[in-house]
């Protein structure tokens, strides 16, 4: 064996021996075995009370029966309900304790307080302007109620003089992301579900370090949740080191607590206020194919430069400071832009837009429901997932009975086995309806796209699954007449040409095995 071959082979086992460690004694293990520690604490105070249980047991299943009625009159989707009353009915004493211990999270409530006292100092920057409202009248009263909704609900006004450039890859707005940093004067905030150390990241950090010895004003916000497997727990510390603000988004911490279901699944970069980024792209070496993962990897990101930048600015703002109670952001000083930009016919309307899971207010389900329910020619949807509640399900096969085009592109690589069998759960009854459905056969589609009749289309972070829809912070810009629709129309048609159509033949050559363990995941499809 040559020298070069043992060295080698020696560092791929010093390499394994690393990764077996770092899984064994690194951070993700430490909060796995931690919770797994306070499930088996609950689990032996119940045998604990082991002589008392047969009153206890009397006294649960009478709680269990308030519960039930409590949730059937409920203001929630149907299909949460149902999930809580099988398992309150199932198992009674666990189903009415989880139940209660979910419903009764304070930090869960705490937050969405936080939120809300963040919306109403906001609520002066965020009013819509009449002159654009009257516009948007006379072009589409539909569109101007939809606008008037997420105003009033969503807290975000539509604009015009707002140009949009779609990208049809993430390769395309990496190289644009680095040439807009490269530019930055003022301020960066960036703001990401999924940040990863490779090429991608790397390259922006090393801007973002010369740009702070510039004087700009560099913000950089994750979600915690890398935190478990994907970046050193101290890396928001080590960017501080060179000046770069820097912290995650409810990092994930060894305690029972609920409100670490709601992750920031928000992809959004704005720099100096006079341009944002939102898509699908998040800072990882995949989403650029920079890393083969799951085939050819294939997303979407839409860049706004204009008036609705502002939308952006105060949407980073706003969670930026989600953990802050006493802060108070001197907001004027990042929307006194000046942008240096003549209106264009090709503008029309673009309405940037967020969701918050803890208003119970789907804003993002309804903008894609909108859609659906004033299509007149097509829909065309992309999408990585399809978790889908009974409304949804309804917009979509309906739209399709009244003679509107639905096709839906999925990837034919999935990324996660069970989220494909159950999407699958659902071809048959799209189908019956004259849903079409693609797979995108070089691998993985991540973007999530909305295009309708050559006129409307939303690119942002929302998937078609209970997550993006009710559990997760998201993102997405809206447009209407806007030059870029057309653009996401074409890559939906060039992506088509590399996609396989499912048939009901390809729904019953599934694997049975796959078919059960669909059927058995879809019970808990509210809470996937």
């Amino acid at each position: 064996m040559s020298e070069k071959i043992k060295i080698n082979k020696q560092a791929t086992i010093e390499k394994g021996k690393k990764g077996f460690f770092g899984l064994v004694y690194g951070r993700t293990a430490v909060v796995v075995l931690l919770l797994v520690l306070q499930v088996i604490i609950l689990m032996a105070g119940f045998f604990w009370l082991g002589e008392y249980m047969y009153y206890i047991y009397g006294g649960v299943t009478a709680l269990a029966v308030l519960l039930v009625l409590f949730i059937i009159n409920k203001r929630e989707n149907p299909a949460f309900k149902l999930v809580w009353i099988i398992l309150i009915l199932l198992v009674p004493v666990f189903g009415a304790m989880l139940y209660l211990f979910v419903e009764l999270q304070i930090g869960t409530k705490w937050m969405n307080a936080r939120i809300q006292k963040l919306h109403q100092q906001m609520r002066r920057y965020t009013v819509q302007d009449q002159v654009v409202a009257q516009n948007l009248e006379r072009e589409n009263q539909q569109v101007a109620h939809l606008a008037n909704y997420i105003n009033r609900f969503g807290g975000y006004p539509a604009y015009q003089n707002t140009s949009a450039k779609f990208f049809p890859i993430g390769e395309d707005k990496f190289k644009e992301m680095v040439i807009q940093l490269e530019k930055a004067e003022k301020f960066i905030f960036l703001e990401y579900f999924i940040i990863h150390e490779g090429y991608m990241l790397n390259t922006v950090v090393d801007i973002l370090k010369k740009k702070v010895k510039q004087g700009v004003e560099v913000r950089f916000m994750y979600d915690g949740m890398c935190s478990l497997a994907l970046m050193p727990y101290r890396y928001p510390e080590e960017l501080e080191k060179y000046g770069i603000q820097c912290r995650m988004f409810s990092p994930v911490k060894p305690a029972l607590s609920t409100h670490q279901n709601n992750r920031d699944h928000r992809k959004v970069l704005v720099i100096d206020g006079r341009v944002a980024f939102t898509g699908g792209v998040n800072l990882a070496d995949e989403y650029i194919n920079q890393k083969v993962r799951f085939g050819h990897w294939k997303d979407t990101a839409i860049m706004i430069e204009g008036d609705a930048v502002r939308s952006f600015t105060l949407m980073f703002l706003e969670m930026w400071n989600l953990d802050k109670y006493k802060v108070i952001e001197d907001y004027d000083k990042y929307l006194s832009v000046n942008f240096q930009k003549t209106p264009d016919a090709g503008d029309g309307f673009v309405i940037p837009y967020g969701d918050n899971p803890l208003d119970r207010e789907p804003v993002g389900e309804l903008v894609y429901m909108d859609i659906l329910n004033t299509a007149n020619r097509y829909v065309h949807i992309m999408t990585p997932y399809l978790v889908l509640d009974n409304e949804m399900m309804t917009a979509l096969t309906y739209a399709a009975k009244r003679g509107v085009e639905i096709i839906i592109i999925m990837p034919h690589i999935p990324d996660k086995w069970y989220a494909f069998v159950l999407a699958k759960t659902y071809y048959n009854e799209l189908l019956d309806a004259g849903v079409h459905i693609y797979e995108y056969t070089p691998g993985f589609v991540h973007a999530k796209g909305f295009i309708s009749d050559d006129v409307k289309a939303v690119v942002g972070t929302i998937n078609l699954d209970f997550r993006s829809l009710y559990l997760h912070f998201e993102d997405a810009v809206y447009m209407y007449k806007n030059s870029a629709v057309a653009d996401v129309e074409r890559d939906f048609q060039e992506t088509l040409k590399k996609c396989q159509k499912i048939t009901q033949e390809d729904y019953k050559k599934q694997k049975l095995f796959n078919k059960l363990a669909g059927r058995v995941l879809r019970l808990l499809a509210p809470l996937m």
